[in-house]
Formats: C-alpha cells, structure tokens, sequence
C-alpha cells in the first residue's frame, strides 16, 4: 500500500518524489532499467533565464533561487553567445530582447571566442549569467532525498492500466499491483498515453524530436571556456562539453512517443552552420543522440489535479525546459497536492493548471 504512484522516472518523476516524499508514502515507477533514461539523460544541461515562454520564465526565475542557495555546486558559468548574419537583423533584435542578451562589439565577441569567423556575421549580442547545469548531480540529489525519506523507485516497471475503485487507484503493472490515493503522469513523451491507461483524457501533448552531435575540437583549439553559441531564431546551437563540442540543428519534428535516435541529414544541417561561424574544420563525431521534447498546445507546462478528476495529477508538457524548472515546479506540484499555499501568482498558476483546456 502507498499513498501516491508516479509515472516516469526522468527529472520530473524524481523531483516530485524527493518533495512530496518526506510528507507521504511515495512510489515511483519506470518503464527502463535506469532512471533519467530518455529525455532526461539526453539533455543539453544548460540554464538560460530567460528561455522559453512568460510562465516558464517564471518558473526558471524561482528555481534559479534554490539553484543558486544550494551548496551543491550545480550550476557553472558559462554564457551565451548570439550570432546574427546578413538578412538576420530584425530576428536577431527580437532574440535579442527575448532573451534579456546586451549588444557587443565584434572585438568584444572575439575575445569570448577567439575562433570566430569576421566575414558574413552582423550582429552579436550576450548575457554572461548563463549556465552548465550539472544534471546528474541535481537528479542524484533529487534522487537521495526521495530514498532518504522511504521512497520506493521500482525500475524495469511498465504501467499496464488502472482504475478508481472506492476513491483508491487499482494499478496493474508488469512487476505487480498496487494501491494508492493518487496518481502522478510524469510521463514525459507518454503523458497521454498513460493518462489514457488510466481513463482520463488527454491534453494532446506532443513529442518534438531534437538532436545532437558530440563534435571533436580541433588540437590546439582550446573550447572549454567559450560561451554557448546561439543561431538567430533558434535554429542551432553549439556549447564546450568536456572539452569537446555538442552542436545542434534545434529541430523541432513532430513524432510519436518512441526511443529517439538522430538522423544524419539532421545532425549535418547544424554541424554546417556552426562551421560557418568559426575559422577551424569541424568533421569528427564522437557520438550522437536525440531526445523528446514534449509539448502542451500552449507549450505551458501541465501541473495540477486533472479537471474531471482530482486525484488524477498532470505534471508533463516541460518541452525542453524539464532540468532548469525542476525545482519550482515540483515544489508547485507538491504545494497543490498537500493543499498548501503555491508561491506563484493566481495568473502563473492558472496557466499552469490542467483545467485550462
């Protein structure tokens, strides 16, 4: 017997398990034989501000403030870059501004990145608050706290079906049945196919498919220390990683919920527009990946009781926001699950809960 079944085993799933498990008797299933196994492990680990919507910008806000409080050592420098060309001026102006980035000099922008190409870029603009996010010790850290306060994760467990009988759910899985008083979708990409499992209807969240490529840097060519480089209108991205490259298309194509691999076409159409920026050849891959990212229609994030169903909670749709909102929005799950009082604003909130569709 436990009091409340989550779904997914990604930073969501454990984020709320590590918050809603000092106060209830918490069980946390995965369908995969290791946590933070899809979109989760495949993350480009980075904290920008002010990426995404309004209300998602407010929850990275409130969740940079744990960050930051924390002495866990979770966020590291990094900075952002953006690169406008010829044609790009007015797109450049509105990232610009939509990501809260100041305009610099080429001399300036060169100093960050000594490997900078003159010849055919326009524009620069950069936020030097941006950051790594170190996501394997903020899921770890999530993760402790869970088990530390009687949590149990059971991996290699698919949800079958449930149902509600006499106000407690009847949950089949394929490592046994339980019982429990609620229920948590953090499914990510599956949501709606586990709110289907389970009656309820669903919000028409759908998975995006991204990629990236883990690039080679050249000898000599030293990247550690560089910014994160931003193509105008999110349309790729580049960032050190272990003294290496990861480079992006930011593709955004519309799939079903699936193990995701990327595509060769793909990778090559990011990998080409970061060499157009930089003075040295970029041809070997180290590796390759793709991940889900999963979408409401209003691209919100979904948090809160389902409308027809109280005991029902949504806490999907965090599109590629899961790592930097992690913080904020567990804590607003769990607040409105324990009927506390949430610390965001009545708007915030109503944009967040599942009764707005």
């Amino acid at each position: 017997m436990t009091d409340v079944v989550i779904i997914g085993g990604g930073i969501a799933g454990i984020a709320a398990c590590a918050q809603i498990a000092p106060h209830l008797k918490v069980t946390l299933l995965e369908a995969e034989p290791e946590l933070c196994y899809h979109s989760s492990g495949r993350s480009a680990a980075t904290f920008i501000e002010d990426y995404g919507n309004r209300v998602t910008k407010e929850l990275n806000k409130e969740s940079l403030t744990f960050l930051k409080s924390e002495s866990q050592g979770f966020l590291k420098k990094r900075g952002l870059l953006l690169i406008g060309k010829y044609g790009e001026e007015k797109e450049f102006q509105t990232d610009a501004g939509d990501l809260g980035l100041a305009h610099i000099s080429f001399d300036e922008a060169f100093q960050l990145l000594p490997s900078l190409k003159q010849e055919g870029i326009t524009r620069q603009a950069y936020r030097p608050d941006v950051y790594d996010i170190d996501t394997n010790k903020l899921f770890e850290y999530y993760r402790k706290i869970a088990l530390e306060n009687g949590a149990q994760i059971r991996k290699k467990t698919k949800l079958i079906g449930a149902y509600l009988q006499n106000n407690k759910w009847k949950i089949k899985s394929s490592n046994g049945d339980l019982s429990a008083s609620i229920m948590i979708n953090a499914a990510g990409a599956w949501a709606d196919q586990v709110a289907e499992f389970c009656g309820i209807s669903k919000l028409n969240i759908i998975p995006y498919k991204r990629s990236i490529a883990r690039m080679q840097a050249p000898k000599g060519v030293d990247v550690q220390n560089w910014p994160m480089l931003d193509g105008v209108g999110e349309t790729w991205y580049a960032k050190p990683d272990a003294g290496n490259l990861i480079i992006s298309p930011a593709d955004k194509q519309m799939v079903s919920a699936h193990d995701a691999w990327a595509d060769d076409a793909t990778l090559a159409a990011g990998i080409q527009s970061f060499q157009g920026v930089v003075n040295f050849p970029i041809n070997r891959m180290l590796s390759n990946w793709a991940g889900l990212r999963s979408f409401a229609p209003d691209e919100n994030l979904v948090i809160g009781p389902d409308k027809n169903n109280s005991s029902f909670f949504w806490f999907a749709g965090q599109g590629g926001y899961g790592f930097q909102t992690a913080a904020a929005a567990s804590q607003l799950l769990s607040d409105l699950l324990l009927e506390k009082n949430v610390s965001v604003d009545s708007e915030i909130l109503e944009a967040l809960l599942p009764g707005r569709f």
